[in-house]
Formats: structure tokens, sequence, C-alpha cells
């Protein structure tokens, strides 16, 4: 067998410093800022290390085009810190980030990235494009319940008419949020009274994998059968993007043509979350919310005293004109008394200067021709006061058997579409809401039917 001559070699660790001194004599020094995605993180607690993997994909096949290792320490580790108190997002896999960072060869480990910095503004603005284009889809796809008008965005539940009082209510929060239990404490400790009946749907309500959640509760809701007045979306404060979950579009979808009205107390002070633009009506805070609900009804209490006031002044006027209006009959016929007596005394006069014959029978006759007419006109007096008192009290029965009060307290009902009082069935059809006013109680409902069969269900 033939032996082969001996090859030129070297050993590795020349070969590798070899690779380190080109390297470096490359990049030295120099920092590159790269957009990349993180995957295999590790995090070393004990020496405040972190270890990772940078990867571009094809964003069309998702396949890798580049990928290297990477690791940060010291400085960079408060900087990660940073970052993660700055945009609530925890530095993970699968988030696409804006790094600084410095090309590495070690012998021993290889090459790799040393991360310098991470860009916080960069995170921020992606978000901020991803709620751009879920607004963008919902205008796009949604016509039918969702519009852009005057500057501002216009839904179905936005353009539904809130009812005059706010007392059953759904809310959708975390049994745990702090919000949460200062709505309720302020709703519950209201100074003017006010009873509201709440039903807890409790959620996740940070993260945005937990919209689905959220989702599955605000279904929950319809599917109760249950005639809510508000569906109450609220949670506590917190990073900006923890309110990710409020910018879901499946989300937002079902609360711009949810059927009751939504109210969001997201908990931020600063921008509105896609939610917030989707519902009826929103508010800062938790708080804000209850304080909301308690001004609205307070609005219709209000509005019920100016009522009865008016009621009661217009009721008093009419009886003075009526009293006034019986003061002057009463001197008009005490004047036109006094003159009849008058003539006839005058009239007497005049006979009794007339009478030469029988002055007895003809004096009798007269006397009694005068009784009569002071009984006559003593009866008159008599049934024209009674008949203006009969009068008067009528008049006071009638207002009292027109009150709005004492007709439902005879159990009459009161039915309202939209505000305006409705006397002809025609008018209402399946689907209508509608305000049923008792003696003491007020119900909002809505017609399923004219008949035994159900409605048409609510299609999310």
């Amino acid at each position: 067998m033939r032996k082969l001559a001996a090859l030129p070699s070297i050993r590795l660790s020349e070969l590798t410093a070899q690779i380190h001194d080109t390297i470096n004599g490359v990049f030295g020094s120099r920092t590159f800022w790269v957009i990349a995605d993180i995957t295999s993180y590790t995090y070393k607690l004990q020496s405040n290390f972190h270890y990772f993997e940078l990867v571009e994909k094809d964003k069309s096949s998702a396949k890798i085009l580049a990928k290297i290792g990477g690791r940060a320490w010291g400085n960079a580790s408060v900087n990660i810190s940073n970052f993660e108190k700055a945009t609530g997002q925890q530095f993970k896999n699968d988030i696409n980030v804006l790094v600084q960072v410095a090309v590495q060869y070690n012998p021993a480990f290889g090459l790799q990235l040393n991360l310098l910095d991470i860009d916080t503004s960069f995170t921020l603005g992606r978000f901020e494009q991803q709620r751009k284009e879920t607004l963008e889809r919902l205008l796009r796809d949604n016509p039918s319940f969702i519009r852009f008008e005057d500057g501002q965005y216009r839904t179905r539940n936005s353009d539904l008419q809130l009812n005059r009082v706010v007392q059953r209510i759904a809310v959708i929060s975390s049994d745990t949020s702090a919000g949460y239990h200062d709505f309720k404490h302020t709703l519950e400790n209201n100074t003017f009274g006010y009873h509201f009946e709440i039903d807890d749907y409790f959620a996740l309500v940070q993260g945005e994998g937990n919209a689905k959640q959220v989702l599955a509760k605000l279904i929950a809701v319809f599917d109760s059968g249950r005639s809510y007045d508000a569906l109450v979306i609220i949670r506590g404060g917190g990073a900006q993007l923890d309110f990710l979950i409020f910018d879901n579009y499946e989300l937002n979808r079902a609360i711009a043509k949810f059927p009751v009205p939504v109210i969001t107390g997201i908990g931020h002070q600063k921008n509105e979350t896609i939610a917030d633009l989707m519902a009826h009506t929103s508010a800062k805070t938790p708080t804000k919310v209850a304080e909301l609900l308690i001004a609205h009804n307070r609005a219709f209490e209000e509005s019920l005293l100016s009522l009865q006031q008016q009621i009661v002044i217009r009721t008093f006027q009419m009886m003075n004109y009526r009293k006034e209006q019986l003061n002057r009959l009463n001197q008009v016929t005490i004047n036109s008394s006094g003159s009849l007596l008058h003539e006839k005394h005058r009239d007497i006069l005049n006979l009794s200067g007339m009478i030469l014959t029988n002055p007895r029978i003809i004096l009798s006759n007269k006397r009694k021709d005068l009784d009569n007419l002071l009984s006559n006109m003593k009866s008159f007096n008599r049934m024209y006061f009674i008949n203006q008192e009969r009068y008067i009290s009528h008049f006071e029965s009638v207002v009292r058997l027109m009150s709005p009060q004492n007709i439902l307290n005879k159990g009459f009902a009161i039915v309202k579409v939209n505000g305006v009082i409705v006397g002809d069935a025609a008018q209402i059809s399946a689907g209508t809401e509608m305000t049923v006013t008792l003696a003491r109680v007020e119900i909002n409902t809505k017609v399923l039917s004219k008949t035994s069969r159900n409605g048409k269900e609510f299609e999310l």
C-alpha cells in the first residue's frame, strides 16, 4: 500500500486565532443597529446574563434568511430593563426589536453579537403602526356599522340611545383589578342612594393574547338574554403596551356592532385605545365611568323633579284663576240682588199709593209676592254658589285624575319608543327597544316578536 505524503496542517487554535484577528480587524470597535426577531431566549438570574438568537425571516414564506447568537450583560441588561419598563413589553421570544450590537468572535465560543442597547421608540412605533392598520381594516371590512365622520369614528354601538335610567349593568373586568373595586365602591356609595344591579363577567384584561377571552365574555353577555342598560369594560392603569388587548381587531369589531351601549374605562391617561373609539362612551378610569353613570341617572331625576314642579305651579295658577272668577261672579250677584231689591221697593211704594180699597188683601198679596221673590233670590244665590263650588271641585278632580302618576297608579302603563309615547301597536315591531313606565318602576325592554316565535339572534 502506497504511503501518502504528509499534508501541511495547523492547529485549530491557530486557525481560530487567524479568524479572530480577521474579524476583529474588519469590525473592531464598530457597532451596528440591527432589526431582528428574538428567539431561543434564556436569562441567567445569578449572572444577570441574557442569551438569545437574532433571526431575520422572509415575510412571505417565513423562511429564515439569517440567524446569529447574541448575549447581553452589565449595562446592556440595565438597558433591557429600562426597555421593559418604558414599553410594558417583556424582552422575550418572538418580538421584533431594533438593537445596537457589536460583532465578537471568541475562539472558544464562536461568533456572536454583544447587545449594547435597545431602541424603545422603534417598538412603540411598530405597535402604533399596527394600531393604525387595525383601524383601517375595521373601516374597510365593516362599512355597514363602522364609519369615520367629521374627524371621529361612528359605530352602530355609538349610535345607540342610552336608556334614560341606567341601572342593570354587565361588567367585564379582572376580579383582582383595583379599578374594578373602585368602580363598584363609587356606585354602591353614591350620595343620591341610587341602586345598581351589577353582573360580573371576569376575564384577564391585559396581554394581547387574552383578547379572545374578553371577546368570549362579550358573547356571554349577549347570550345571557338579560336586558342590560349598559356593558362596562374596565381595568386599572398600567404600561402603555398593557392596553394592546384593547386594540385587537376581532374584539373591536364585536364592540362596534354590540346591541347594548358599551362604556369603557380602561385606566389610561394619555392615548385612546381602539376599544374607546368603537364603544358608545369612553372614560379615562373605572371611577370616572361610575361617576358618569351616577350623573346620567341624576340628570333624569332632575328632569322629573322639574316636571313635577311645573305641574304643581300650573295647577295652583289654574285654581287661583277659577277662584278669581268665582269672586267676580259673587260680586256681580250681590250687586244685581241689591238693584233688584231697590227696584221692587220702589214698585211697592208706588203700589201703596194706589191702594184705596181692600188694602189688607192687596198688601197681603204684595207681601206674598215679595216673600216669593226674596225666597227665589235666596234659592238662586244658594244654587249658584253650590254649582260654582261643584264646578271647582270637578275641575280639581279632573286635574288629579289627569295626573300621570294617578293614571299609572290605576295599573296603566306608558310605552315609549325612542322617548316618544306610542299608542298604536302597528308602530312597534320585532327588535323595537321600548321604555315601559309603571307606577313605581320603569322597565327598559326589547320586543322579540308579536307572536310566540323567537326573533333573529344577534350574530357577532
